[in-house]
């Protein structure tokens, strides 16, 4: 904690006003008086925070540089290794810290080892990107407010690392290590930057810096992908590049529900509600942070940011609610260049040679015996972005005599994220939420759902989507592109066409982007929903079907999680879920997501008893020979199909569920429907390979020593400072909406979770007075073992219990933990 000191008589008037500013803001309806404007950084100005139930800050000054120094400083006295480690990262010095074969940082990118993550962090730092980007007045570059934050954010976490980033043994981990050290703003932007592109070329980082030249000799006929010549190798291609584009967008690692009501849509005297449900990984550089951020008269935003983004990206203000789940449209692209005949690094558009761009990238390196070397390495661009040897997924895409395939991603000029979130925490109701993204057209792979006092709900898939038009991708895709743009939206293009180029809007913030006129939104007074899936059922009253194929798809099967959230607002808006009345209330909401029921169960449970009774003498089929699955069928029969802790034969159904996907052509004997997407497809097919994945999944807990009736709770859990805590909660694949993906020990069954539902709020709008809100932080504020408040709302998820948020001053100064902070800026 900082060190004690009597604030001067300056200051001390300073922080009285502050507060009579706080008091004010809380104590009437209408927006405070404005704060005086920024001045210079310094002057002793006074930051409080405040700390309220489980470590939850509430930061408040009087000026922007304040708020983020404020915010730097609470969130690295709780995540100084996590934070640490994504600037080691984006400053490309793991190797030299670290050792080049130390693991990358999973959370800023996918890269197979420290060497290949600063190869690509380095090749952007050498570009001078960022730099460009920073320089760049709004909206390509931060707005002033951003500047101001990021100012003080990097002061208030060096700060922090000054007093006590040397410390002895105790504390943090990372303490006293040489890569914990005092940040640039420049170490900020470059973090900013790396979350836009990490669902594309940060995806990609191995196929980026293994790119090389065909050796010479290389015949000139080869060529990189199966050609459509031969059908059956590039039908196989396009279904292998399709389900890597699948994996590469996070399925199974990010995802989210988001379920809005406006007054149609809700109960008791709420105006409107929204159920934030961000499922996000459990540990490193995308675990979120809880804060409360307050300039009196100018912002008042509770909710959660990823770590290190200094402002609210899931929360609520005064009037407004809003969330992001993970959209399905396609963030970038690829391009199959043909090459200069003899002359793999040059390649022709338009029968015209263009050489290609070398980057000679140097990397230091620790050596075994500690010892510091260095490491180089010559890395290739063209027109459209950097050429890769393997694609989304790790998807071979060799670099050929004949022709070489490159990514362009549409992020890479994109560091307004951090424009448009702050925008979201100001903003008054759905029409400012579509403005906001309209003008700072910044979010990078997220949809936005929101809700407002004035009783509406709003879907809007307002983000970077790149300009490749249904028509521009017939005319240009490759062979291998026209599958797999048909499958997946990600576009496949031939770059050796000029009028190949991705298009351009005039309400695009820059070339090669749809603009917001050509996204798909839509604005109800009953509800609006989304679970990863596109656009095409947020209301099934009103099903959206106006936008291109690289937005995502229409009329095709929605996941299990996302018939659940959608049969979850049906059925509560007509009051035949079970709970008392009609529409959506907080407490309905916080019920119903904790239910823990599973759609999967709906559509097989019953399917799966007759199964499991099938097999003569009990003996399934695995890998490992039959087995015995006898001891299952009583409690697949007696359980309610939840996923509760308690919860009998959940866990074998979900293992079960998982191997019963990944069968060809799938489980399923009845068929999609697009005319009943909600009930289809259903009934488990009569099918060996769907008998086989029983068997296996009961195989896989006999081998972990669980029985096959064994409750949930006591198999699926983590370990916190020693003490085993049980979770509720099913994958994704069982249409649980509480997700949890375990970490699938061989020998000892679900011990840690990956990734799942992390920061939850639900924020209800009265038709008066302030809203009410309630939150949970899953994996708790500190990945710091040492902490108070490294395992607390662990506890609290594995109960079920909600925290009701303080968001007035009163409520504040009411809490029984409270404790303050007072800093003083510089």
């Amino acid at each position: 904690m900082p060190r004690v000191t009597r604030l001067p008589a300056r200051t001390r008037g300073a922080l009285a006003s502050l507060l009579a500013g706080i008091t004010l803001a809380g104590a009437t309806a209408a927006p405070a008086a404005p704060a005086p404007p920024d001045g210079p950084a310094g002057h002793g100005r006074p930051v409080v925070i405040r700390y309220t139930e489980y470590g939850v800050p509430h930061i408040t000054a009087r000026d922007w540089r304040g708020l983020g120094y404020g915010y730097g400083y609470a969130s690295a006295t709780d995540n100084l290794c996590v934070l640490a480690d994504a600037y080691l990262t984006v400053r490309a010095e793991r190797s030299r810290h670290l050792g080049p074969d130390a693991p990358a940082d999973s959370g800023l990118g996918v890269a197979g080892d420290s060497l290949t993550s600063d190869l690509y962090f380095q090749l952007l730092k050498d570009s001078r990107t960022v730099d460009r980007l920073v320089s760049q007045p709004p909206p390509l570059g931060p707005e002033p407010e951003v500047r101001q934050l990021v100012d003080g954010y990097v002061r208030g976490y060096n700060r922090y690392v000054d007093e006590t980033g040397t410390a002895g043994a105790d504390g943090p981990a990372c303490r006293g290590k040489t890569w914990v050290k005092p940040i640039t703003a420049l170490d900020v932007y470059r973090h900013f930057h790396a979350v836009a592109t990490m669902s594309g070329a940060g995806t990609m980082m191995d196929g980026i810096t293994a790119a090389r030249p065909p050796a010479s000799g290389t015949p000139a006929t080869a060529a990189p992908v199966p050609s459509a010549k031969s059908p059956s190798s590039l039908e196989a291609a396009a279904s292998g590049l399709s389900a890597a584009v699948h994996t590469a967008r996070g399925d199974g690692e990010l995802g989210s529900n988001a379920l809005a009501t406006g007054r149609r849509g809700t109960g008791g005297d709420a105006r409107a509600v929204l159920l934030a449900n961000p499922h996000f990984p459990w540990h490193g550089a995308r675990r979120f942070w809880q804060s409360h951020l307050t300039i009196p008269g100018r912002l008042d935003v509770s909710g959660a940011s990823l770590l290190g983004l200094p402002t609210v990206l899931i929360g609520h203000n005064r009037n407004l609610a809003w969330t992001h789940t993970v959209s399905t449209a396609a963030t970038y692209g690829l391009y199959e260049v043909p090459l200069v005949p003899g002359d793999p690094t040059r390649y022709l558009v338009d029968g015209v040679p263009e050489r290609m761009r070398a980057h000679r990238v140097t990397v230091r390196v620790r050596a075994a015996d500690g010892t510091e070397d260095t490491v180089q390495r010559t890395l290739w661009e063209t027109r459209y972005g950097p050429v890769i040897s393997t694609g989304p997924g790790g998807f071979p895409l060799p670099w050929t005599a004949h022709s070489a395939h490159v990514l362009r991603d549409a992020n890479a000029g994109n560091l307004r994220a951090v424009n448009s979130w702050l925008g979201l925490g100001r903003a008054r109701d759905t029409d400012d939420v579509r403005r906001v993204l309209a003008r700072t057209q910044g979010l990078p792979w997220v949809n936005t759902v929101a809700a407002d006092r004035r009783g509406r709900a709003l879907y809007a898939d307002l983000q970077i989507v790149p300009h490749v038009s249904d028509d521009l991708a017939k005319r240009c895709s490759t062979p291998l592109g026209e599958r797999v743009f048909a499958v997946s939206g990600v576009p496949v293009l031939d770059g050796g066409r000029g009028d190949c180029a991705w298009g351009s809007d005039p309400d695009a913030v820059e070339p090669g982007l749809l603009g917001p006129a050509k996204l798909p939104s839509l604005a109800r007074d009953d509800y609006v929903v989304n679970a990863n899936n596109s656009p095409w059922l947020t209301n099934p009253a009103a099903p959206l079907t106006d936008y291109p194929r690289v937005v995502g798809d229409k009329g095709t099967p929605r996941s299990l999680r996302t018939q659940e959230a959608v049969l979850t607002a049906e059925r509560r808006l007509a009051g035949t879920d079970g709970l008392p009345g009609r529409g959506l209330t907080g407490s309905a909401a916080q019920r119903l997501l904790f239910r823990d029921r599973s759609r999967a169960a709906e559509l097989a449970g019953a399917d799966a008893v007759r199964l499991c009774r099938s097999f003569p003498g009990g003996l399934a089929p695995s890998s490992q020979g039959p087995v015995d699955v006898s001891a299952a069928c009583p409690a697949l029969e007696a359980w309610d199909g939840t996923f509760r802790q308690d919860s009998r034969g959940a866990l074998l159904f979900a293992r079960f569920m998982l191997k019963a996907e990944a069968v060809p052509g799938g489980p399923w004997r009845t068929p999609f429907d697009p005319a009943d997407p909600l009930h289809t497809p259903r009934t488990l097919a009569d099918d060996p390979q769907v008998q086989r994945a029983f068997g296996e999944a009961a195989a896989e807990l006999r081998t972990a020593g669980i029985a096959l009736d064994a409750p949930l709770g006591a198999h699926q859990y983590v370990v916190r400072d020693g003490e085993r805590i049980p979770l509720h909660g099913g994958p994704h694949q069982a249409g649980v909406l509480n997700v949890v993906t375990p970490r699938w020990d061989p020998a000892a069954g679900a011990t840690e979770v990956t990734t799942g539902t992390s920061f939850l709020q639900v924020t209800e709008f009265p038709e008066r007075g302030a809203p009410r809100a309630s939150t949970l932080l899953t994996y708790a504020q500190s990945a710091d073992p040492s902490s108070p408040h490294h395992a607390d709302q662990t506890r609290l998820y594995s109960r079920g219990t909600w925290v009701p948020e303080r968001f007035t001053p009163a409520e504040i100064l009411r809490s029984p933990h409270l404790r303050t902070v007072v800093l003083t800026a510089p």
